[in-house]
């Protein structure tokens, strides 16, 4: 495997991208980054009062170890500074980088494979219905003691999906020479085992 070896991974909220990514990483040996992390930390940032821009200018790794980075405020507040492009671009030099690591890297998010990797050896795109999404999510976020209802749940789901499949900068597509797995008659094991063999045979 050469040192630039890269798997991009994309893909909507809650279809598996961030298990499977983890799960290719550890498996593979390779470096693991979920991007998303880097919005929502920006996203945490403004709701603190800093505004967007200047959040991602000078946002650190230790911003990506904050315990507030996982609920559903700062999922909201992700996608929202996701659009802007000033935004889009100050961490693109951070998501380069790490996909440049020696020993290789998988990096998953929203336009790895179509903006910030375009170069991966491999790009996936895991996807699942907005429905099998919501339920996914809402089982989550009760286990976690979250009182929102599936339909609320859903309903942020597909806000979620029109915002980042329309905005201007970067919308979420496959790359036109991804492979899409859809998860949403799929186990987590089967879906593991299908991004697997695809990054095994590039290797």
């Amino acid at each position: 495997m050469s040192q630039s070896f890269t798997i991009a991974i994309d893909g909507p909220a809650a279809a598996g991208k961030g298990t499977i990514s983890k799960a290719v990483a550890a498996e593979l040996g390779l470096g693991h980054l979920d991007t998303g992390l880097l919005y929502r930390a920006v996203g945490v940032k403004t709701l603190e009062g800093i505004p967007a821009i200047t959040a991602a200018q000078g946002l650190t790794s230790k911003d990506l170890q904050r315990d507030d980075l996982r609920g559903p405020e700062a999922a909201q507040a992700a996608s929202k500074v996701a659009v802007i492009a000033e935004v889009r671009a100050a961490l693109v030099d951070f998501q380069r980088a790490f996909a440049r690591r020696a020993g290789g890297a998988v990096l998953d998010g929203r336009d790895i494979g179509t903006v910030i990797c375009p170069y991966a050896e491999v790009k996936l795109f895991v996807t699942a219905s907005a429905e099998v999404r919501a339920q996914r999510r809402f089982l989550e976020l009760s286990a976690k003691g979250e009182t929102q209802t599936l339909e609320e749940v859903l309903a942020d789901v597909k806000a979620r999906d029109e915002r980042d499949m329309n905005r201007a900068e970067a919308p979420l597509r496959p790359a036109e020479d991804a492979v899409v797995i859809d998860t949403s008659a799929l186990s987590i094991k089967e879906a593991i085992a299908k991004a697997l063999q695809e990054a095994s045979a590039h290797r």
